[in-house]
């Protein structure tokens, strides 16, 4: 009886709030059905469900099409209509098939099976005393009747209709009287065959309406009513403007009651109750059928199907609408016994509902209900662990927040957070602060590194809002801070990782904070524009956003406890108003996607919202129940319940809080209210639910509550834990699994039922700063428990979760409590500079989780798809005859050796074809480890390392990596280097532990098969060596390779590999490196098995190993290609050999035969004749002979062997390191010896980059000749670099920097091979993949992208940055050229400037001359060892009595000016105006007059380092009184040469004259004993000497000459070393600021030093017990008097450097330890001839930008700029031409792109002079000066006409805009054809003559020019008089004459 109760109170609960009487009732409707299809299918349990939601679709139509094709089983349908009557249903639906019953559409032809079919189950249903409810015609319009109707007239369709009713009301009408015409009337609608939809709409409402009136006037028996089957809109257009899409009108008369379909969307009430007010409006007095009621994203209905019901009900009793029946499908689910005690506990309730219609049903809430569905369980029951997947399409995933990992706190123009404050005011767990963390802001590439290891979807990370607006608001954007969000967003899409972006998490503009923070409701307007920058700036890109991270903590944290920033303790009111205002932000930004980006961007926009889960702590106590419910209403329903359910916060948090207000004399808290119009805008804003949860809470009620405003007192709950659940390192997270798969049903339940996917945004734990930080095994049975727990939520719970984002990516800042808490699956080491990342434990155990989504339940199968490969399907080589003596391929040295350097070395950039294989590589030995795991045999190297003494701190390579107990590391690490194949070695000992096929070890082919499963699945080709020089020692015992018996082992161990792994493993190498296996095994037996024997065993091994690898390439060929189709080859090692002497044939000869003994002896007989190079053959035969041997030590193939090993390889792989130079040498006939036999000597330069290995050194430009080579003596085969690298001796070696240069110029000079050569050249693997044991070096050298702390039992694995480059090498396929290094064609602005320099002391010479007195530089020259070579400046190009020459010069090059300096003692000649030497003077009124002649603007420097000795002699530039001497000797420079100098220089590089000149000493006047003092005492009376002459040039001299006078400081650009490390970027800032910053800050900024220079000297020199700082200070009159003394910014610059901090001792005293900066250079930068000049072009730009930014833009005039050559001298200067046109083109993207204010720019220098303390070996000039020549003559380079040609275009015109007239060559600046002889002859007439020779020639050549022109003139005159006789003469002929 208690189901029969459910259908009673459907009915009562109506009948009585109508006043319905009992006839009435009596005639209410119940309905069901009808039959679904499965039912039938079944035949079985047809009581026990009726109509399933999923089933009512198109399923509920063919249900009768379905039945009466079958035979009805007789006891089974009257049983389950009887049931149904049973429970209370009065009606039942039946869906006529009008197809089926008239199939032809033709009522003389119906179907009798169907007809008698549908008869017998509507007389069943009467028997049982349902009434049927039939429906004509449900869903599509049969295809019969569609074809008749198209081609009748209008009412065809109404006609066909009308015959079918019509058949219908007579067969079965006795047994029906409820009838519907049509049901799902837009699937009608839409088969109705008319174009227009009012026609089809015309023409349903006509077959309804005539189908009413004839069953009416027809077949009607008593109380028979027909209606139609409408959805509500349907209803509410029959009254209202019909849709213009249907048009359907039907007449009110034409139905007997309405048929209604409701949908009733659970979370949308709203927009139901709507429709239902206006159809109730429309429709008062009619009444309806709820012919079918649907409930849509009701999670609550399994539970109680009764709340929405009840719901309904009520809101239709409000209107007095007259119900006749409702469809109760939805409530005959007869499993739950509960739903039936609901419907009857509310029956009794029926008479408050009567009384009250409003008043609310109180069903149990979704918190108890999910708390008793579970407080049954069994732990047993409760802590099972699933084995299952999650569904396919879930989101993993992993996060950070800006504060925790960003850093670079303070850089690019970032604003400071309310985070940094909190740090930096020490509120942080020992003081710790966020200003670097994980310096995430510079390690982007090693983030998205570590995430293509892990391999997630998803990567959760948020922007920090004063990064991008450092104010707060959009008034000031840093595109900076822009830039680096955009390269983190592109990086994770080229990678496929979705990035998930957080627009706040915590990190709030301190600005903003300042202003009340989220407390002022201005923020919400600065947080929407915020987000709506981000939306427009990275929504293309962004499809998931986060507005806010777990809010609950900003207010509780930050506004009530107080524990985070701002630190404000108010829970009553601050942290309410905050969660207030951020509830609001958050709706109007989601509005703000929804409406402007929503429809582009199709993006999803959400919040995460943190909660625990909390746990009654008394379970048998309602009042905990009750409390536990509070205390997630307080956390997690305060702003999920506003957005998710009503636009408010829950009744409890309102209730209790108004409570306790009331029980307090004081408001204890006050949670402000939303309007009506809030509420509404606030909630549904959120498309996704994020959830963040990390523990569990046992929570107890307490019942006296205090009224202090706490959330546990306002709440009146107590929180506790279980003692029994472990903790973690935080004392707020404990470890409860079983808490998160509640937690996720009460949100379901609660807020998102199927309607709001769940994402859980943050889950994870912290472990503590100390222990094994690696393995952290607790985070990893954390993870597993935690994901195990949501997959049960989501399996057996169908909980709607759909992302699990684990947190975190890396250890990072964690707020208060700093660094100490760890929760990242990578470690990160904060004592390092470098923050190098390590994947923990918990990384590949999620990784792997990630991989199998979720927990199989078992091993998945091994993979078993078609492996693809992008390796060519190879075809046979060539048949190449053999190498001649030497071979042809000395065509490379020919082509290659005659290079100069800067052909050579110059950088390429360019990328590899599509199909280019990147790999990195290993061997097993050196990395597997378990020598003695699982039944491996020994191997020669596991018996030789266990020798002690055997190698190099006897170690061994038992464990090496344990790479055989890591293969998901190993695979994390190469997916996250994102290489295309791998490299490794078979161990065969570990698959033969013999050597032999009888015993094979199952686990070692297992633990091949795992790595190589592993490596397909990621789409990393394995390449597999056979034989990487690990043979079983059992084989070694019966003579190893020295016995042929090995042969047939070795293939038969291949066979077996080829059959076990090649449906996999595509790529196959023999032997690797078999010349090492010979020489260094058998013949100097260095190696295992240690063989002394190095005139014959070599030869012997080498036989045996060819043939053995032919043997294999055999096997492989004929039985295993034609199904695995792979290649096979073998790998030699090749150094390049280069002659000594290229232009000696037997050096040529030499380098040829060196190759040919190293490579060519196996790859001749392959790749050639199946024999041996001739070569080989030869000198060992002949030394055989000569040692009289009977026959040659190389042994002989037969003619059948030749044949054999010929052609037996498919590429040709090789490992390369290093090159040697070679010569032809002389060798002893004793003791034979393989070396000995190839009469060669090999050494290496000692210039070249070295490395650990002592003959490895760095020839980047052998591999690209090397390449040729192979391509020439090989025809150009399918080449594969295997191996390349270079080894670092050091333990730690994470920022590599070597390793990088190495990469950087190797894979060029192979990218050059292929591009520019035309090499074959197919892939790239670098060695190796990780540090390993190195062979006799043992792990000494470090070889590794990925470092091995091989002291940790763990073997660690630390991503190097060579391995973060190497990725990114990948990632572009190559070296593409940067953007900003595209030539920029474009001109310079009118009127710059162009000019060229020189200084007084390097050119004038004459330096005793007319008076002259003696400069610090005649002194310290003079000094021996001073200057290269004792050279002087007496008189260096002795310009001073060459000015006509010089100003020719200058004329030739077109400059408008020309930039020299003064020799103050050639003026003064004891510095001071007590003399003035006129001659002196006379010399520079001269030369200015002379180039203001040639319209040449001077630009003079007063001081270029030549101070006069006199002054010197009195301290100098440290001594103060020099100030007045130098305005002094400027003043009488301006009297009598201001008027026409218009340009000064005061002084030049005063940073030179202060460390070089007083600090190192390496300048005059070479003062070295002062370093930490003297230069800054210079520097500081340099600097007010400036002043004080430029003061005086303003004041006195400006108004009436009208110059600009400022000073010249030079600078290097200053890259850090590693871009990616904070201390470098802060060295190379430094390096700046003592550099350039030293002088240009007081000048051009305040008139005092930088504080960085200030802070770290005055800190050093009080840590050294001074008791002031060693820097000078300027009085504040001073500052003044410096401040602003510039009218430009003068720059000399030549060079980059690459910067990084070094410590130095605290006790030294010097401007360097001060500074603190050490530098190197790139070894990719061309060099000079000057060793700290590089050529760096970019760094030209990068500093006049900064000079732009730092000094707000000054007028830049560039003083210096050029480059040196030194030795062999060449007037094609190709470099120094390469050199202008790169910088120049710098510095014009530095005006054009730039807006750098850049006025004019200058060359160094004029001519080839004095180079200070080079004297004469480097040379910068554009004119070639001869010193060995007493003229010292002047001719031009080849640069000397390019810079013209540049002055002439005044840049660079664009090529594309067609030839430009200023390109016109100029003839004055062309270099003669041929390089100067030693005494610098003169090309003359075609004849190279000395000077005095010329001078004679050129004297006859004027007697006979004279000559000359008297014959012509007496010609002239002949001809004259016949030019009188009247005649035409053709062009042709005036022009011979």
């Amino acid at each position: 009886m208690e189901l029969i109760c459910k259908t009673v109170v459907i009915f009562l609960l109506v009948s009585p709030s109508l006043g319905i009487d009992e006839e009435f009732a009596q005639n209410f409707i119940a309905v069901a059905g009808p039959l679904p299809s499965e039912l039938l299918v079944n035949r079985l349990h047809l009581q026990n469900q009726v109509l399933p939601k999923e089933d009512q679709g198109s399923a509920m139509a063919k249900a009768y099409d379905y039945l009466c094709q079958q035979e009805l089983v007789a006891p089974e349908l009257p049983q389950y209509f009887s049931h149904l009557r049973e429970i209370g249903v009065t009606h039942y639906k039946v869906f006529l098939p009008w197809a089926r019953i008239l199939p032809e559409g033709d009522a003389r032809e119906p179907d009798e099976a169907q007809v008698n079919c549908f008869q017998e189950l509507l007389e069943t249903l009467v028997a049982a005393d349902l009434r049927p409810v039939v429906v004509l015609h449900h869903q599509r319009v049969p295809g019969a009747v569609a074809a008749q109707a198209r081609g009748g007239k209008a009412n065809a369709f109404a006609d066909l209709f009308m015959e079918y009713a019509e058949f219908s009301f007579r067969v079965f009408g006795d047994l029906v009287d409820v009838w519907l015409t049509f049901s799902d009337l837009p699937e009608v609608l839409k088969s109705l065959p008319y174009d227009e939809p009012p026609c089809r709409a015309q023409a349903l409402a006509a077959a309804h309406e005539r189908a009413y009136t004839t069953y009416h006037e027809k077949y009607s028996p008593t109380g028979g009513k027909l209606s139609i089957a409408l959805g509500m809109g349907d209803i509410l257009s029959l009254k209202t403007k019909p849709p213009i899409s249907s048009c359907l009108r039907l007449e009110d008369g034409s139905v007997d009651f309405l048929s209604l379909s409701l949908q009733y969307w659970c979370g949308n009430e709203t927009d139901f109750y709507k429709k239902l007010s206006e159809f109730q409006n429309v429709w008062k007095n009619k009444e309806f059928l709820v012919f079918s009621l649907k409930f849509l994203d009701c999670g609550s209905m399994e539970e109680n199907p009764f709340i929405p019901v009840a719901a309904i009900f009520t809101a239709m009793n409000k209107e007095e609408t007259c119900v006749i029946g409702y469809d109760v499908n939805e409530f005959l689910d007869f499993s739950s016994s509960h739903i039936l005690t609901s419907f009857c506990s509310i029956f009794s309730k029926t008479n408050t509902l009567q009384e009250n219609p409003d008043a609310v049903l109180a069903p149990r809430s979704s918190y108890q209900t999910v708390w008793e569905t579970f407080a049954k369980q069994s732990e047993l029951e409760r802590d099972s662990f699933l084995q299952d997947v999650f569904p396919s399409g879930f989101l993993w995933g992993t996060s950070t927040g800006a504060f925790n990992v960003e850093g670079a706190w303070a850089e690019d123009g970032k604003g400071g957070s309310i985070w940094d404050q909190f740090g930096h005011a020490g509120h942080v767990y020992m003081n710790q602060t966020a200003d670097v963390a994980c310096d995430s802001y510079y390690k982007t590439s090693y983030d998205v590194y570590l995430l293509r290891g892990l391999h997630p979807q998803l990567y959760k990370f948020s922007v920090s809002w004063p990064r991008i607006f450092p104010a707060g608001t959009n008034e000031t954007i840093n595109s900076k801070g822009v830039d680096y969000y955009n390269q983190l967003i592109n990086h994770l899409l080229d990678s496929n990782i979705e990035p998930m972006l957080t627009l706040f998490h915590w990190d709030l503009p301190q600005a903003l904070q300042v202003l009340g923070g989220w407390q002022n409701d201005s923020i919400i307007d600065a947080f929407v524009n915020y987000a709506d920058f981000c939306f427009a700036t990275f929504g293309d890109r962004v499809k998931i956003w986060i507005t806010f991270h777990e809010p609950w903590v900003i207010s509780y944290a930050g506004y009530g406890t107080g524990e985070h920033p701002p630190g404000i303790t108010d829970p009553g009111v601050s942290s309410y108003k905050v969660a207030h205002t951020i509830l609001k932000a958050h709706a109007k930004v989601w509005h703000l996607y929804n409406e402007k980006y929503r429809p582009q961007q199709l993006g999803k926009v959400g919040l995460v919202l943190n909660s625990d889960w909390a746990e009654p702590k008394t379970p048998t106590s309602s009042e905990d129940v009750r409390a536990s419910e509070r205390y997630l209403q307080f956390m997690l329903g305060w702003f999920a319940h506003p957005i998710f359910v009503n636009g408010d916060y829950p009744d409890i948090l309102k209730a209790q809080i108004q409570e306790v207000n009331q029980q307090c004399s004081t408001t204890v808290a006050q949670l402000p209210l939303f309007t009506e119009e809030e509420k509404s805008w606030v909630k549904g804003t959120a498309d996704f639910f994020g959830l963040s949860h990390y523990t569990s809470r046992l929570v107890s009620a307490v019942t006296n509550g205090t009224c202090t405003p706490s959330y546990e007192s306002i709440g009146k709950f107590s929180l506790h834990v279980d003692p029994s659940w472990p903790q973690a390192a935080s004392s707020w997270i404990h470890v409860v699994p079983w808490g998160l798969r509640r937690l996720l049903n009460f949100v379901s339940r609660e807020y998102t039922g199927t309607k709001v996917p769940i994402y859980i945004a943050g889950n994870g734990m912290p472990t503590e700063d100390a222990g094994d930080l690696i393995n952290d095994t607790l985070r990893v049975d954390y993870f597993r428990q935690y994901i195990n727990e949501a997959l049960k939520a989501v399996k057996l719970d169908t909980v709607d979760v759909q992302s699990y984002i684990a947190r975190s990516l890396v250890d990072g800042f964690e707020g208060p409590a700093g660094y100490s808490l760890k929760f990242g699956l990578h470690h990160v080491n904060f004592q390092d500079s470098n923050r190098p990342r390590t994947p923990k434990a918990s990384a590949y155990f999620y990784s792997s989780v990630i991989e199998k989504n979720g927990f199989p339940s078992k091993a998945l199968d091994r993979f078993s798809t078609p492996v693809k490969t992008d390796l060519p399907v190879p075809s046979k080589l060539p048949n190449l005859p053999a190498s001649e003596v030497p071979s042809k391929a000395n065509i490379v040295w020919q082509k290659f050796s005659s290079q100069t350097d800067f052909e050579r070395d110059m950088y390429f950039y360019g990328t590899f074809p599509e199909d280019f294989t990147w790999g990195v590589s290993s061997s097993a030995y050196q990395i597997e480890g378990g020598w003695d795991a699982d039944g491996k045999g020994p191997s020669i190297w596991d018996n030789f390392t266990h020798v002690p003494g055997n190698i190099k701190n006897n170690d061994t390579g038992d464990i090496a990596c344990d790479s055989y107990h890591k293969v998901e590391e190993d695979i994390y690490l190469l997916r996250a280097l994102g290489v295309k194949n791998y490299r490794f070695s078979l161990s065969w000992s570990r698959i033969f532990p013999s050597g032999r096929n009888n015993s094979i070890n199952s686990h070692g082919v297992d633990y091949y098969n795992r790595l190589i499963d592993g490596l397909v699945a990621n789409n990393i080709t394995p390449v597999v060596t056979l034989y990487h020089w690990d043979l079983p020692q059992a084989l070694q015992d019966i003579g190893g390779w020295e016995s042929s018996e090995l042969i047939d082992l070795f293939d038969s161990f291949a066979d077996f590999c080829f059959q076990t792994f090649g449906d996999r493993v595509k790529f196959w190498i023999t032997f690797n490196e078999p010349q090492v296996i010979a020489w260094v095994g058998y013949g100097v037996g260095s190696f295992p098995p240690n063989v002394n024997d190095p005139g014959t065993a070599p030869y012997r091994v080498a036989h045996i190993l060819l043939k053995a690898h032919a043997r294999v390439y055999h096997t492989y060929d004929d039985k295993y290609r034609g199904s695995q189709r792979g290649v096979i080859a073998l790998c030699p090692n090749i150094e390049w050999a280069e002659p000594k002497t290229p232009s000696d044939p037997r050096d040529i000869e030499a380098a040829d035969r060196y190759l040919q003994f190293l490579v060519g002896w196996f790859t001749h007989p392959i790749f050639k004749n199946g024999d041996y190079p001739e070569v080989m053959k030869w000198k060992v035969g002949n030394r055989s002979e000569l040692q009289n041997l009977p026959s040659s030590r190389l042994p002989v193939f037969t003619a059948e062997e030749r044949e054999y090993i010929r052609g037996t390889a498919d590429v040709f792989c090789f490992n390369t390191y290093s090159s040697k130079i070679v010569t032809h040498a002389t060798t002893r006939l004793r003791p034979f010896s393989y070396e000995y036999d190839q009469e060669v000597s090999a050494k290496v330069d000692s210039s070249w980059p070295s490395s650990a290995i002592a003959d490895q050194r760095a020839v980047a430009w052998g591999l690209r000749r090397l390449l040729n080579w192979i391509k020439e003596e090989y025809g150009n085969p399918p080449i594969y670099i295997i191996e390349n690298g270079v080894g670092i001796k050091t333990n730690s070696d994470v920022d590599d920097n070597t390793r990088i240069f190495y990469y950087k110029t190797y894979i060029d000079e192979a990218l050059k091979a292929y591009k520019l050569d035309g090499v074959n050249l197919r892939g790239y693997n670098a060695w190796s993949f990780m540090d390993n044991f190195e062979w006799l070096n043992g792990y000494d050298p470090r070889f590794g992208l990925h470092q091995v702390d091989f002291d940790n039992p763990n073997r660690p694995r630390t991503p190097k940055r060579s391995a973060v480059y190497y990725a990114e090498i990948i990632r572009n396929n190559g070296i593409p050229l940067p953007k900003e290094d595209e030539f920029l064609y474009g001109e310079f602005p009118k009127n710059f400037w162009w000019s060229v320099a020189t200084a007084a002391y390097q050119i004038e010479g004459g330096w005793r001359a007319d008076g002259k007195g003696l400069s610090i530089w005649d002194q310290f020259s003079h000094t021996p060892l001073k200057i290269s070579n004792d050279d002087t400046g007496d008189v260096a190009c002795d310009s001073y009595h060459k000015i006509e020459e010089d100003v020719e010069m200058l004329k030739s090059l077109k400059v408008s000016h020309y930039r020299f300096s003064i020799s103050w003692a050639r003026i003064l000649p004891d510095g001071t105006t007590r003399y003035i030497n006129e001659m002196g003077l006379n010399y520079y009124e001269r030369l200015i007059d002379a180039l203001l002649a040639a319209n040449i603007m001077p630009q003079v420097t007063l001081y270029h380092w030549d101070l006069p000795q006199a002054l010197q002699n009195v301290g100098g530039w440290e001594n103060d009184t020099i100030v007045q001497r130098f305005k002094e000797y400027a003043e009488l420079l301006f009297q009598r040469l201001g008027d026409k100098v218009k340009f000064w220089i005061t002084l030049n590089e005063p940073y030179n004259t202060a460390y070089l000149g007083y600090g190192v000493g390496t300048a005059a006047p070479g003062v070295s004993v002062r370093p930490g003092r003297a230069p800054y005492v210079v520097a500081h009376n340099l600097i007010k000497a400036h002043a004080e002459v430029w003061h005086l040039y303003n004041e006195t001299y400006r108004a009436k000459q009208g110059g600009l006078i400022s000073i010249t400081i030079n600078s290097d650009w200053a890259e850090p070393r590693n871009p990616h490390n904070q201390e470098d970027v802060d060295a190379a800032r430094r390096y700046l600021q003592f550099f350039l910053g030293w002088f240009a800050h007081p000048i051009f900024k305040n008139g005092d030093y930088n504080d960085e220079m200030k802070r770290r000297i005055r800190e050093r020199s009080l840590a050294q017990g001074l008791s002031q700082s060693r820097l000078p200070e300027f009085t504040e009159s001073e500052k003044q008097r410096i401040k602003g003394t510039y009218d430009y910014f003068g720059l000399n610059h030549y060079t980059t450097v690459l910067t990084y901090n070094i410590n130095y001792p605290a006790g030294v005293l010097s401007y360097d330890s001060d500074r603190g900066v050490a530098s190197v250079t790139d070894r990719s930068w061309l060099n000079s001839g000057s060793f700290w000049l590089k050529v760096t072009p970019f760094g030209f730009r990068k500093l006049l930008r900064w000079i732009k930014e730092e000094y707000n833009n000054p007028p830049i005039y560039v003083t210096e700029n050029g480059i040196s050559e030194r030795g062999a001298f060449d007037f094609n200067d190709t470099w120094r031409t390469h050199y202008y046109r790169s910088y120049i083109n710098e510095a014009l993207k530095a005006v054009v792109l730039d807006g750098v204010d850049l006025r004019g720019y200058t060359a160094w220098t004029l001519m080839d002079n004095f180079e200070w303390a080079v004297g004469f070996d480097e040379k910068f000039g554009f004119y070639h000066v001869n010193f060995t020549d007493p003229n010292l003559p002047r001719r031009p380079k080849a640069s000397a006409s390019y810079y013209s040609q540049i002055i002439n275009c005044n840049g660079f015109p664009d090529p594309a805009a067609g030839p430009h007239p200023c390109l016109e060559p100029q003839p004055e600046a062309t270099p003669p054809d041929t390089a100067p002889g030693p005494a610098d002859s003169v090309r003359f007439l075609g004849l190279d003559l000395t000077a005095p020779r010329a001078e004679i020639a050129l004297y006859v050549l004027f007697a006979l020019s004279a000559v000359g022109a008297l014959g012509l003139a007496l010609l002239a005159y002949k001809y004259g008089k016949l030019s009188k006789r009247p005649r035409k003469q053709s062009h042709v002929e005036l022009s011979k004459l």
